[in-house]
């Protein structure tokens, strides 16, 4: 496994914190007891908003295993610090007994040794029968399953009710489809809005614009081996076009100013009247005293008749290096068990990933449409993921930006990243 962790650094995915860091991180890499000789795991996590689930998680399970001590290590998502701080403990063996892994860093890490194998005990626990394949395979690899699905996240139409009756418009609907979504945001721009208010948003964001048109017009981005992308595709650039028309009619701001404030953060300072918005922003528009009350979301507006929405999401996973591994994948797999999830889910605060507690983020929120994120989950697409898969997002980010400000024309800007992204996954 060190061969392999030298071999992750080199790529640039482990970086060296220093000896301060290693020794503060408390670790699963050493065989260690809490009080009155318990197993001590450690839980590594990165959100704050969900810590009190997580902690009711540990307190069930502790209930549940006298002899088990489990710490949360909360450790701040923004700016890679997470990331970062779980790679070099890693490294000095010291990584947490049980950690949140995503998706988009499972190539990575089963590339480097960090995660175990937890194709048996997942093979004998009830998680087969009760998960969706689509989610279950998110953390597959080479027929080897590395984590238990936590939760997951699609998307949905989010609009502000206040915009929309001033302006005199009807609200969107479930059963709405692309054209009518532009159908109405032309509507909102022809009843005319306050100044600095657009009906819509289209930033360059792949997750929750653009790959779910892509995918739905028939395009796509990586092909099964991960060797070659999917840009120069007509259908995938009719899937990215559409959002730039949108832009070009005026129906939302430039991508200029989009960079500068995100879609989120217009649409939460009531500058927008309709915005795409993934499950996890629930939490911050429900807890957004400024629009609580005013605002509603409905079901992604389909793409020539196809449901075209991006799923992703986390898992439990467990640290190869444990020296508790065998507690540690015993309190994983209990996590995807049916009490864990229905305590997670009824925080609200996420969408548990078992099947049958799905039910849970809705019921928490009951002012909300959230039926409107799980309706249509089981189609949704997974992300494209590789071992290249952040470098592959910020060459999309730097080439379709240019397409998005004007400053080429999309099949060019296509053309160009093809050709980079292409030479990104030959190395």
């Amino acid at each position: 496994m060190r061969k392999n962790l030298k071999k992750l650094a080199a790529l640039g995915l482990v970086f060296v914190m220093g000896a301060a860091l290693l020794a503060g991180c408390e670790s699963g890499g050493e065989k260690s007891s809490g009080s009155g000789g318990k197993t001590k795991l450690t839980f590594g996590i990165w959100d704050e908003n969900q810590r009190p689930a997580m902690e009711a998680l540990v307190d069930a399970y502790e209930a549940e295993h006298e002899d088990v001590t489990v710490e949360i290590q909360l450790t701040p998502y923004k700016g890679s610090e997470y990331w970062t701080k779980l790679e070099a403990s890693a490294t000095g063996g010291k990584a947490p007994d049980v950690f949140w892994l995503n998706v988009l860093h499972v190539d990575s890490y089963v590339d480097g040794g960090i995660l175990a194998d937890l194709t048996d005990a997942i093979a004998d626990s009830d998680i087969p029968d009760n998960y969706s394949e689509t989610l279950i395979d998110n953390y597959v690899r080479d027929g080897a399953n590395y984590a238990v699905p936590k939760d997951f996240d699609t998307n949905a139409l989010w609009y502000n009710k206040e915009i929309f009756d001033a302006a005199g418009v009807a609200y969107p609907t479930d059963d709405m489809d692309y054209e009518d979504l532009k159908a109405l945001a032309l509507e909102l721009q022809a009843a005319g809005l306050e100044d600095g208010v657009y009906p819509f948003a289209c930033p360059v964001d792949f997750q929750t614009w653009y790959y779910q048109t892509v995918y739905a017009n028939g395009g796509w981005i990586l092909n099964d081996d991960a060797t070659e992308t999917g840009y120069a595709d007509a259908k995938t650039q009719e899937g990215i076009q559409c959002w730039i028309d949108l832009i070009e009619a005026g129906l939302s701001p430039k991508a200029s100013a989009l960079a500068e404030t995100t879609a989120d953060a217009m649409f939460s300072g009531g500058q927008l009247a309709m915005n795409f918005a993934g499950s996890y922003m629930v939490p911050e528009y429900a807890g957004n005293d400024a629009i609580a009350d005013k605002v509603d979301c409905v079901e992604i507006p389909t793409f020539n008749g196809v449901e075209d929405n991006c799923i992703n999401g986390l898992g439990y996973a467990v640290y190869e290096g444990s020296k508790n591994k065998d507690a540690a994948t015993e309190f994983a797999i209990w996590l995807g068990s049916e009490e864990a999830m229905k305590i997670q889910g009824e925080t609200g605060v996420v969408i548990s990933a078992r099947t049958d507690a799905q039910k849970y983020f809705a019921e928490a929120n009951p002012d909300y449409n959230l039926a409107a994120y799980t309706n249509h989950a089981d189609e949704a697409y997974p992300l494209p993921v590789c071992l290249k898969a952040a470098e592959l997002y910020d060459l999309e980010s730097t080439w379709l930006t240019k397409a998005y400000t004007g400053e080429m024309t999309l099949e060019d800007a296509c053309k160009e990243l093809k050709t980079e992204a292409d030479a990104l996954l030959a190395k």
